[in-house]
């Protein structure tokens, strides 16, 4: 460590961390294991946090792509992510038994698709290509359905019937990115069709806010969340938006103590997908550099709970909770 690191305060982002479709789509895995016995299948990881896919290998899950990897008769969950039409139609017709982990927040956004879709309508998405959840609401249709990941993207899409056209999003942007490119589809297509409620969780949001809070009180920002993990991600984006250096750490160990030289007062978030024993791990490291005090500034409190599917819901959590020791 290098002599230029004085660091004094660690203040923590309110609130942070697991959201309740994690939390979710943790648990079922763990009952699944608990329940059946390893081992389990999830198709992709069941949310995007290296740790916690780590720790659920070492108990029997297995993380798959492809249905093909499945051996017949056994145990299947879908990632919290959500999956395509093609993929539960496989699903279903290799005969597994199926637990669906997609946030129920996601669900909503495939459950409108559909509907409308009955109704003649096509959509534009706003996301990533290539992230899973985009993939899955995407191909919820054959057809219909048009990505757009940026602003100039919209001039773009050629639809049939601008008054039969839908917008939907990816549940983990950025607020404002969302906010501008729809804009952009409003202006180019006037009679869109916008969700009733904003697709964008709840969660993503209160952690965005979170951080527009955070950022202007301190020297540099820490992000404890996966490379591949989109709302943490969007999280150091916006602290570099508003001015404040942001770096993302997937454990401990990641952080440099070149970030932290003259930035005396240090903010610390984490993504929807990092548990919380990685933030006490990172603040444990912070304190090794010099860190004295450490308190949470004040935010939102959440209390979001969802229900877990049918057939998983029958085993204590006191089981659950000695399979993960």
């Amino acid at each position: 460590m290098t002599d230029a690191v004085n660091l004094q305060e660690v203040l923590l982002a309110e609130p942070r961390g697991f959201c309740a479709g994690v939390d979710r789509a943790i648990e079922i895995v763990e009952r699944a294991l608990v329940k059946f016995g390893a081992p389990i299948y999830v198709r992709h990881e069941i949310v995007h946090n290296t740790y916690v896919v780590n720790d659920l290998k070492s108990r029997g899950a297995i993380f798959i792509e492809d249905l093909a990897e499945v051996p017949p008769g056994a145990t299947l969950v879908f990632s919290a992510h959500g999956v395509s039409q093609e993929v539960r139609r496989e699903a279903a017709a290799r005969g597994f038994q199926v637990f669906d982990a997609t946030c129920p927040l996601v669900t909503k956004v495939h459950v409108e698709v559909a509907k409308l879709h009955r109704e003649g309508f096509e959509f534009i998405m706003i996301g990533h290509k290539g992230h899973p959840e985009v993939e899955g609401t995407m191909g919820q249709l054959s057809d219909g359905i048009y990505l757009v990941e940026e602003v100039q993207d919209v001039a773009q899409v050629q639809v049939k019937n601008p008054a039969k056209l839908a917008v939907v999003t990816q549940t983990t942007l950025s607020v404002d990115d969302a906010a501008e490119i729809l804009a952009e589809v409003k202006r180019v297509f006037p009679q869109v069709r916008e969700p009733k409620k904003q697709d964008i969780c709840y969660a993503t949001q209160n952690r965005q806010d979170a951080v527009k809070v955070l950022a202007p009180q301190v020297d540099v920002v820490i992000v404890v969340g996966s490379p591949t993990s989109s709302n943490s991600n969007r999280l150091r984006e916006l602290a570099e938006r508003l001015g404040t250096p942001g770096y993302m750490v997937d454990a401990a160990e990641d952080l440099q103590p070149a970030w932290l030289e003259g930035r005396p007062r240090v903010g610390l978030t984490a993504g929807a997908s990092a548990p919380d024993v990685l933030v006490q791990a990172v603040i444990e490291r912070l304190r090794e550099f010099g860190a004295t005090t450490v308190r949470s500034l004040p935010g939102v409190e959440e209390h979001v709970r969802f229900p877990l599917p049918f057939g998983l819901g029958d085993k204590s959590m006191a089981e659950v909770s000695a399979s993960r020791s």
